[in-house]
């Protein structure tokens, strides 16, 4: 019989090939690549010799060349980089509406030199869907495409959907925004639930704001805080809405800030909650300096803290207001 030459991952075919004879793999070079097949015994204990060998060899080479033998790292790689290339495209078609944003106060909406730009932005958030369909952010964005801009193609149903979409699926964002749609403009954005009676708009726009309050967006705790002032599908809650204002003033939002600080003048107190809340910082701080210092509680510092919040991130109003605090301290200083 003349000797055959196979490869080390060829062995079950030839099992397969001389089931009834007895064979024994004799190696003709010093790799385990190549040996002769021939008919005598002893065939099972080397060729499980030979696969513990392979799987060294496996392993040394995976470990000389950084390579993975797991497919689940492979595929969570990918879904990595379809991810980021997903969030790029989207990146994209942000500076689209930007550049759209900073020029459309000086011209018509549906003026053509903007079309380009709606262009480029429409297609990079579609093309992030289809890289990663799971990404909310482009979800969010082709919907305020859709919904807010007079551009080509643009339909507010579409919009509308993909904004529930985005919304369903967590992204804050949308939650918001599609709170204050269906808060503002119900006859357009009327829910229906799986039996296909409609659902109250306000108590929808409720919770969907209270979702995004949930993740701490500062315009929802703002827009819920501004509920609970006014009493409007809620019970009038004059301490709930100082700890929206409060959290969202923390966030940047001038609207909450001056709304926090006009409170506070006009007499609110302070709920127990945030004064606790104060106090632990104050032992805290303590503790990191050696030195004792306190929180003012006084309405009108408070009140100050929060118009000067507003007045740093450019709001003109909470200027108007340190000025005024200004200008009585003044005048109480004087008389």
């Amino acid at each position: 019989m003349f000797p055959l030459i196979i490869s080390l991952i060829y062995d079950p075919i030839l099992m397969k090939l001389f089931p009834p004879t007895p064979i024994v793999i004799i190696p003709v070079e010093v790799s385990w690549r190549c040996y002769m097949v021939t008919d005598v015994s002893g065939a099972s204990a080397l060729l499980d010799g030979i696969r513990r060998k392979m799987l060294r060899y496996l392993c040394s080479t995976a470990a000389k060349y950084k390579c993975f033998l797991s497919h689940g790292f492979i595929h969570q790689r990918g879904m990595h980089s379809r991810n980021k290339k997903a969030m790029e495209l989207v990146a994209k078609g942000w500076n689209a509406l930007k550049e759209v944003d900073r020029v459309i106060d000086y011209t018509e909406p549906t003026d053509p030199r903007l079309h380009p730009h709606f262009r480029t932005a429409k297609e990079n958030f579609e093309l992030a869907l289809e890289t990663d369909n799971s990404n909310t952010h482009a979800r969010y964005w082709l919907a305020r495409l859709h919904i807010r801009y007079k551009c080509p193609g643009a339909c507010p149903a579409i919009g509308a959907a993909l904004l529930v979409e985005a919304a369903n699926m967590g992204d804050s964002d949308a939650q918001y925004e599609l709170g204050c749609h269906l808060r503002f403009e119900v006859d357009f954005y009327i829910l229906f639930q799986n039996g296909g009676a409609p659902v109250e708009s306000d108590q929808k726009a409720f919770y969907y704001l209270q979702k995004a309050v949930d993740q701490l967006h500062p315009g929802a705790l703002y827009l819920l805080g501004a509920v609970y002032l006014a009493g409007d599908c809620v019970k009038k809650d004059i301490a709930l809405a100082i700890c929206c204002f409060h959290k969202a003033s923390k966030k940047g939002h001038t609207g909450a800030a001056i709304a926090y600080g006009s409170l506070l003048l006009k007499g609110a107190k302070v709920p127990e909650d945030l004064t606790k809340l104060n106090n632990s910082k104050k032992r805290f701080g303590a503790k990191l300096s050696k030195q004792n210092f306190e929180i003012s509680e006084d309405p009108i510092d408070l009140a100050s803290e929060q118009f000067q919040v507003a007045a740093e991130a450019g709001c003109d109003l909470g200027l108007r207001w340190l000025k005024i605090l200004e200008y009585e301290e003044k005048l109480s200083s004087i008389g």
